[in-house]
């Protein structure tokens, strides 16, 4: 688990069947003093979160794999919650 802020929204006409119904976000991961902590990556949302906002990020392959229903999907971050 890793917290990260939003800084945009990624859109595909053409995409992997398993992430249809899926909002797409860019995240920047943080680390100490909420600098960058790498590259943005991709992360599927399914909790509404918008530019700005600072998401807890998680890239635990099982519960990617649950929540999504599906054993095959290149989806390796999922947003699971968002910091009020």
């Amino acid at each position: 688990m890793q917290l990260a802020k939003v800084i945009g929204r990624a859109t595909s006409t053409v995409k992997h069947a398993t992430l249809q119904g899926w909002k797409l976000l860019i995240v920047q991961p943080l680390g100490v003093q909420d600098k960058s902590d790498g590259e943005p990556v991709l992360a599927i949302d399914s909790l509404g979160g918008g530019r700005g906002d600072r998401v807890m990020i998680s890239s635990d392959g099982k519960y990617v794999r649950e929540i999504m229903a599906s054993n095959n999907t290149p989806v390796r971050w999922v947003v699971i919650g968002i910091q009020d």
